[in-house]
């Protein structure tokens, strides 16, 4: 019989799998590009670049989304009950004590980030505060911290910076084939022309598949940090009584870069938030999946 902790495992599993199915995506372009360039310093390049934007993302990922988010750090002389709250959860998920940000923002939400539990951050706009209860709170906290637990959030970064890398190599190619870009290797046993079909393809396909792939990412996470946040609560009402709320408030978060979107809560652009009977052609671009579709596993676990 499954349980949530089967479901934990199973998304786990197939979040890592797609890491590296898009690992293999980027080297595999880096060599069509640099081969049919005869060109192999495209491919040293792009390891090196791939390497470096990795690190970056690494080290510094609480701090650019922080940035790119307008948070806030708050004492926790600011909002005592917030601490509170975020103190017992930890405890209780055996993590370290967070950094607290606020987002000056009307729409309730919430987001965590971070490299490691040690410098991992949790953030909550000022509508989530207004708007929840004690007990939503801690459901919306918990799925937060969730995330830190679980070790996703460098996931959903290199997820980010590999789909960007990719698109900024196949816009590397066209611009080259279309200034003339360097002599191309003699197509010896047929090696150019199959070179030259996968650069073709993955000018066509690769900015799509790196859009598809980081949603999906970032659906599975939430799935994941949903259930994983039902074990520190014991109570998924709360939790799917917060998403509810968040639904039926009219308005979106202002001014959220695209970049960041996937790491809150729930999408902060209202109109991309996605209903129970969105169409699957709909659903593929987006970065969470459907509120009513989470509300309704929150419930079937309670049962």
């Amino acid at each position: 019989m499954a349980t949530i902790y089967t479901h934990v495992g199973e998304n786990v599993t197939k979040t890592w799998l797609l890491i590296t199915a898009f690992i293999g995506l980027v080297l595999a372009l880096g060599w069509a590009l640099s081969y049919y360039l005869n060109a192999p310093v495209i491919l040293y390049v792009a390891v090196l670049f791939n390497v470096m934007m990795t690190f970056v993302s690494y080290w510094y990922s609480d701090k650019i989304v922080v940035a790119l988010a307008g948070a806030k750090p708050i004492a926790k002389q600011d909002d005592q009950e917030l601490y509170r709250i975020v103190e017992n959860l930890a405890i209780t998920a055996g993590l370290p004590m967070p950094k607290i940000y606020i987002v000056n923002d009307p729409s309730p939400n919430a987001f965590a980030t971070g490299r490691n539990p040690k410098n991992a951050v949790v953030a909550v706009t000022t509508g989530l505060r207004q708007v929840m209860d004690q007990k939503e709170l801690e459901g919306v906290l918990a799925h937060e911290l969730s995330h830190i637990g679980n070790r996703d959030m460098l996931v959903a970064a290199v997820a980010a910076v590999l789909a960007g890398f990719i698109i900024t190599m196949v816009d590397m190619f066209m611009r080259l084939s279309f200034l003339g870009g360097l002599r191309r290797r003699d197509d010896r046993g047929g090696g150019g022309t199959i070179a030259l079909l996968v650069v073709l393809i993955a000018s066509i396909l690769g900015p799509l598949a790196a859009m598809l792939l980081r949603v999906a990412i970032s659906r599975k996470r939430e799935f994941l940090a949903d259930a994983s946040g039902v074990m520190l609560t014991r109570y998924p009402e709360g939790l799917a009584s917060a998403l509810q709320k968040i639904a039926a408030y009219p308005i979106s978060m202002r001014q959220q870069p695209e970049a960041i979107s996937h790491l809150w809560l729930t999408n902060p652009r209202k109109r991309e938030q996605g209903r129970g009977n969105t169409p699957w052609f709909v659903s593929l671009w987006m970065t969470h999946p459907p509120i009513e579709a989470r509300i309704k596993a929150l419930r079937e676990m309670a049962i």
